[in-house]
């Protein structure tokens, strides 16, 4: 903590006491006056959720209080409003995902602010504004985060903020796995494990979107009646607890359905082999998740006889293809369908202070919970 601290600080100055003003007085809040300063701007003091260590999020995680740090010229200062807690940011934090910020740092990965103070060159940008990391930029879990003009988006401001904050991991991989592996046109079908995850629940109504259908596979488990409701009411075609599926010809169970060219697999196990099961000669499994920590298993006639193929997703590997602008196209396509409710899923708003209870939820402690989003 004492590097992080000694990091901010670095940047930490303040105003000095021959600070020259265009005018002898503002009526304008500081937000909006602090251009008129002819020294240093700084942002407020931040709250944020850091970890020194890899490990248990619950165990290495803490509230601290950070120092102001220096707008430079190409600078936006933005006073975050909400920012969610995915598993990939579990995962930085346990210190076993790809790729993590150096420790100690701070949570979070995505979300959305109001822009507080901007650079003296920064044109693009208003205090006021709203805003995402686009590309998502770590750090999110703080009141406020300084970086350059460059990471940030401008977004519309009529998109429910729970949706702002959480559009650009789990939607954009759901939109793009549909379009980056296999030529679907409208009466085709994709099938999916994981179907109640917020990505599931994407595929089911961008897929609805385009004429698609989809069978959607999900666990034995409690609720399972009220989550096959929640998934016919978003758009699913058909959805099969995996305990249905145990019969010699599951393609039997597809009526009318044609059999899919396209599945998705976030679980891994016995449940990747159903959606293997599912799936047409020539067909292409994606792989974006592996929940059940168990590997994927093919049979030696999967692949001679179906000529099946395994692919796999990495949000992050998309993104760091230059692919900025396509990314921020298709947010703002994304946000606009959540504005016209187009696009649904569930998501809690937890007060900041209140992260400890939040991370239990994500961490599972507390059974199914829908999407933790802190708001600050």
């Amino acid at each position: 903590m004492a590097a992080l601290m000694k990091s901010v600080a670095g940047r930490a100055l303040k105003f000095s006491s021959t600070a020259n003003f265009r005018s002898n007085r503002c009526d304008k809040t500081p937000a909006l006056c602090i251009k008129s300063f002819s020294t240093v701007i700084m942002s407020p003091p931040s709250k944020a959720i850091v970890y020194e260590e890899h490990g248990s999020p619950d165990s290495v995680t803490r509230l601290v209080n950070l120092p102001p740090v220096e707008v430079k010229e190409n600078d936006v200062c933005v006073k975050m409003i909400a920012a969610p807690i995915n598993p990939s940011d579990i995962n930085r934090i346990e210190g076993v995902y790809p790729v993590r910020p150096p420790v100690p740092a701070v949570g979070g990965y995505e979300g959305v602010g109001e822009v507080y103070a901007v650079g003296s060159k920064v044109n693009g940008f208003s205090p006021g504004d709203w805003v995402i990391p686009s590309p998502p930029s770590s750090g999110t879990w703080q009141t406020y985060v300084v970086k350059e003009e460059s990471v940030w988006h401008k977004i519309d401001k009529a998109c429910p903020m729970e949706y702002a904050a959480t559009i650009t991991v789990n939607p954009l991989t759901a939109l793009r796995m549909l379009e980056d592996f296999v030529v679907l046109n409208s009466g085709d079908s994709v099938v999916q494990n994981g179907a109640t995850s917020i990505v599931g629940q994407c595929v089911i109504q961008l897929a609805r979107l385009r004429g698609i259908s989809t069978i959607n596979l999900i666990r034995d488990r409690a609720g399972s009646d009220e989550a096959r409701e929640q998934l016919k009411a978003l758009g699913a075609d058909e959805v099969f607890l995996e305990s249905q599926l145990n019969v010699k010809n599951v393609k039997s169970l597809l009526g009318n359905l044609p059999e899919p060219a396209l599945g998705f697999n976030c679980v891994g196990g016995n449940a990747a082999s159903l959606v293997l099961k599912y799936l047409r000669e020539g067909g292409t499994m994606v792989t974006y998740g592996g929940m059940s920590k168990k590997p994927i298993t093919v049979s030696t006639t999967s692949f001679i006889f179906k000529d099946l193929a395994l692919r796999g997703f990495w949000l992050q590997s998309w993104l760091s293809m230059g692919k900025v602008k396509e990314c921020r196209e298709m947010i703002d396509y994304l946000l606009g369908l959540a504005r016209d409710g187009k696009l649904k899923y569930e998501t809690e708003l937890v007060p900041f202070d209140e992260f400890p209870v939040a991370l239990d939820k994500a961490l599972g402690k507390l059974g199914r919970q829908p999407k933790q989003v802190i708001t600050f």
